[in-house]
């Protein structure tokens, strides 16, 4: 089925004119059309539009053309501005809003002849790990649907893990490509703050978000990462960092590379078969000539109060800018205050205004240094953290998620015990450096699949992808597929 094809599998039938992109596009609908039903990934998709991106692509590759994604079909989370398509965010306040321009990943991905179609379910605005908090309905797991995909980026995971794509765009602030990659049994990858340009994205928490791939292996990871990265002189916080060839570095080779494990990550919430799965993975590495070295992270302890300052506080700057004036949903006032505050109360959802409140807690006069300049300070200290670790080890291992994929709506009545589903993941957002999450195994009963994380240096993604790409040669679980 051309639906379950890797990007480099389409594109390899693709060069040899065994299949066309119309017809892969076709098999992704089509597959869209048999289980979106039950998964609710997509929150829209124009067929019409997909397939005439795909008679373009299938012309072009008549003509000679070899551009490195021509006529693979990438399916988008709805936080990024692809032009002429919707762009909601998950959320009612933007109401009926199309986007008027392409993000600078877009344009990238467009320019390697990618077929960009689809808007892919999230947790509003990028807030939340479970895609329950969305206006458009919860996206389920397609390993079991009585279960959670993860978030914020859930409908993007779900969509590759279900076939409904070849691979998609996600966001990653706090863990959102990571984990939702993991409870779903796919590739997802956070890129270093900086290697890929933030314009088009809207904002969460502006020093944390990052844009990457989800994918079905670690190659294809390395390919879209490869397609994106760069500087772009619309976002000031992209890095004029040089763009290796990501793909040519996996080479297998990891023999005397040096993996550490931080002993603060194996903790008591630690869920057993995660922890016997990502054990078994450390073992592995070391069969594949990898040398493991015990490490200290002394202030992990700290990084999700940190996070929940910091993020809240930029998300409370950002988004007030939706305030029905300007474009979205407009409830009407008798002055512009009550304009304001009909517009939010009824377009933000529950969690949403939660953390706006927190933000605006915190950057509130007598309140701001206690708590967001301290925060600030103890980010430092968890990126120096990490710097130290990097002078002994090429890359870090840790478990994803402290359990797998848990059932749709036993942690929504509970915000605290949701926020720690990130744990493992937020820690590499506040140092800004690249993380990976793989399959790693899966629980017994059910069986619902495991995610090994690994944590690189800033800039460091070749290496990180090189580790990440040995162990999933070596091991079965990237070759599993959901039941649907």
């Amino acid at each position: 089925m051309l639906n379950q094809l890797t990007i480099s599998e389409l594109m390899a039938k693709l060069a040899k004119r065994e299949v066309s992109a119309r017809e892969a596009t076709q098999a992704c609908l089509d597959q869209i059309a048999r289980v979106d039903g039950k998964i609710h990934a997509f929150i829209s998709y124009n067929a019409a539009d997909a397939l005439a991106q795909a008679d373009a692509a299938d012309k072009l590759i008549s003509s000679g053309a070899k551009n490195s994604l021509l006529g693979v079909p990438i399916a988008i989370k709805d936080v990024l501005a692809v032009k002429n398509q919707p762009l909601n965010c998950a959320s009612k306040i933007l109401g009926n809003f199309t986007s008027t321009y392409d993000a600078t990943a877009i344009e990238k991905l467009k320019a390697a002849g990618a077929i960009i179609f689809g808007r892919l379910n999230m947790d509003e605005f990028a807030m939340g790990s479970s895609t329950e908090n969305s206006a458009f309905g919860l996206t389920r797991n397609p390993w079991d649907v009585t279960r959670i995909p993860g978030g914020s980026s859930g409908g993007s995971a779900a969509a590759v893990a279900a076939d409904e794509c070849i691979a998609s765009l996600g966001t990653d602030t706090g863990g959102s490509i990571r984990q939702p990659a993991a409870l779903c049994g796919c590739v997802g990858l956070k890129p270093t703050y900086g290697r890929i340009s933030r314009y088009g994205l809207v904002a969460f928490a502006s020093s944390l978000d990052q844009i990457g791939p989800f994918t079905k292996d670690v190659r294809d990871s390395a390919i879209l990462l490869g397609v994106m990265s760069g500087v772009d002189p619309r976002d000031s916080t992209s890095v004029p960092e040089p763009v290796p060839n990501y793909a040519n570095a996996l080479d297998g080779k990891i023999r005397g590379m040096k993996l550490g494990l931080p002993k603060e990550y194996m903790i008591g919430g630690l869920d057993a078969e995660v922890k016997a799965a990502v054990d078994a993975a450390v073992k592995q590495y070391e069969k594949l000539g990898a040398e493991i070295v015990e490490i200290s992270l002394p202030h992990t302890d700290y990084a999700v109060a940190t996070y929940y300052i910091i993020a809240t506080a930029e998300a409370s700057a950002n988004l007030a800018r939706f305030d029905g004036i300007r474009y979205g949903a407009r409830v009407e006032g008798n002055d512009p205050i009550e304009l304001y505050s009909k517009t939010r109360g009824a377009g933000f959802g529950a969690e949403v205004k939660r953390r706006i409140i927190l933000g605006t807690y915190v950057l509130s006069s007598g309140y701001h240094d206690a708590y967001y300049l301290h925060a600030q300070k103890v980010r430092t200290l968890i990126r120096n953290d990490f710097l130290k670790a990097f002078e002994k080890v090429d890359a870090i291992v840790t478990p994803t998620t402290p359990t797998a994929a848990f059932k749709a709506g036993e942690k929504s009545g509970d915000p605290l015990q949701m926020y720690l589903s990130d744990i493992f993941t937020i820690s590499c957002n506040l140092a800004g450096i690249p993380g990976i999450s793989l399959p790693c195994g899966f629980t017994k009963n059910p069986k619902l699949p495991i995610g090994l994380q690994l944590l690189g240096q800033p800039f460091g993604e070749e290496s990180l992808l090189k580790l990440a790409h040995a162990y999933e040669q070596a091991t079965p679980w990237h070759r599993e597929k959901a039941g649907l």
